[in-house]
């Protein structure tokens, strides 16, 4: 078990000034990664560490992955491609599922890292760079398949192939796509984006196509291509409507009680007075709020966690702090420094996801830097 943060250690282990404790179990994502290595070998599996390991540590985690075998990684810009490069080994592939912005191309020519490109234009600005360093640069042609996100249409694809065709210095590693509804296995437009991309196979012969996430990947064979790139899924998210997550869980988040109090019938809590109290009750609060990465929008709707024991939030949600309802609790259950679990066994990422009217994603990486970090 290794420990990264900043501040002192304490006595007993603990952590001089910590109120929150998120722990990364780096075995289970290991784990992860392996699962989904067996259900699409001997296809490659990538990982998508963008947004620094969607909130978990983009060095900790790419490490760990290494270790398992993992030689490509996906960020989103260049930025954090040349923040995590220094971390791994030189055989690594680390892509940039963005592209580049006007200026970019020639830092990252020279640091050996691999532009997505997503435009005539970016591609254009590849050649010229490559024109510039007299050789040859490796990048990746991304299509737009029916997410109208990123890509290149399907109108400029003619003028694509011209461009390419001239551009002879520019080696397409593979053409990639992504997947809008993947998770929905049921979905029409999975098949429509095969069927199309497919199609840009065949107009644009010789090249591989990479068009499988997370979800894409319980898809069936015939969309994991010549590689996978899941995100969510090696953090423990759920990829799939199906039944059962079949991922292990990586994050724990544990917060500590900062005060408790026993109010009276017809209590206001929190700003604006946005809970009355029926009854008699206890309430606790509890030392993260939205600045931590627990949405406002789980006032009144989240809960969280103790001895198996679901407590609701009361109130609104606030920057540092949330007040939680443990009248169900025996009296002295919870006091100063007691830890309650906001994400764990009794409440998954998608537990608090559907609470707060949003996604896992967001969640995962929205939790705050003032936790103390444990890696294990």
């Amino acid at each position: 078990m290794d420990r990264d943060f900043d501040n002192h250690m304490g006595a007993g282990g603990t952590v001089q000034g910590a109120n929150g404790f998120l722990t990364v179990d780096l075995a289970a994502l290991a784990s992860n990664y392996g699962k989904l290595r067996s259900m699409v070998a001997p296809k490659r599996v990538a990982a998508v560490v963008k947004a620094d390991a969607y909130g978990l540590g983009a060095v900790r985690v790419s490490l760990a992955l290494q270790a398992e075998g993992c030689k490509q990684f996906f960020v989103a810009n260049l930025m954090e491609a040349l923040a995590l490069q220094p971390a791994l080994e030189r055989d690594v592939q680390i892509f940039v599922l963005n592209g580049l912005q006007p200026g970019s191309e020639t830092a990252c020519a020279r640091a050996g890292i691999f532009p997505v490109l997503n435009s005539v234009e970016q591609l254009r600005r590849w050649s010229s760079t490559a024109d510039d360093l007299g050789r040859t640069l490796a990048a990746v042609l991304q299509f737009d398949t029916g997410m109208s996100r990123l890509g290149v249409a399907p109108d400029e694809r003619p003028e694509l192939a011209r461009c390419l065709n001239a551009c002879g210095n520019v080696e397409v590693l593979f053409l990639m796509s992504h997947l809008a509804s993947a998770d929905e296995t049921d979905s029409e437009q999975n098949c429509g984006q095969l069927a199309e991309m497919l199609r840009i196979v065949d107009e644009f012969p010789g090249f591989d196509p990479c068009i499988a996430n997370s979800g894409g990947i319980f898809l069936g064979p015939e969309y994991h291509g010549v590689l996978v790139r899941p995100g969510i899924a090696l953090y423990g998210g759920r990829a799939t409507d199906a039944a059962d997550n079949p991922m292990q869980p990586v994050v724990k988040l544990e917060v500590a009680v900062i005060q408790t109090r026993i109010v009276p019938a017809g209590t206001s809590v929190g700003y604006g007075g946005a809970h009355l109290t029926s009854a008699p009750a206890r309430l606790a609060t509890v030392a993260a709020g939205y600045a931590d990465g627990l949405p406002l929008s789980l006032s009144g709707r989240g809960a969280v966690y103790y001895e198996g024991q679901r407590l609701p939030i009361v109130g609104r949600v606030s920057m540092d702090s949330t007040t939680i309802d443990i009248t169900a609790l025996h009296e002295g259950a919870l006091t100063l420094g007691s830890r309650v679990e906001v994400i764990g066994p009794n409440q998954t990422l998608e537990d608090i996801a559907r609470d707060a009217g949003t996604i896992s994603y967001e969640i995962l990486t929205s939790l705050g830097h003032r936790y103390a970090r444990t890696y294990c």
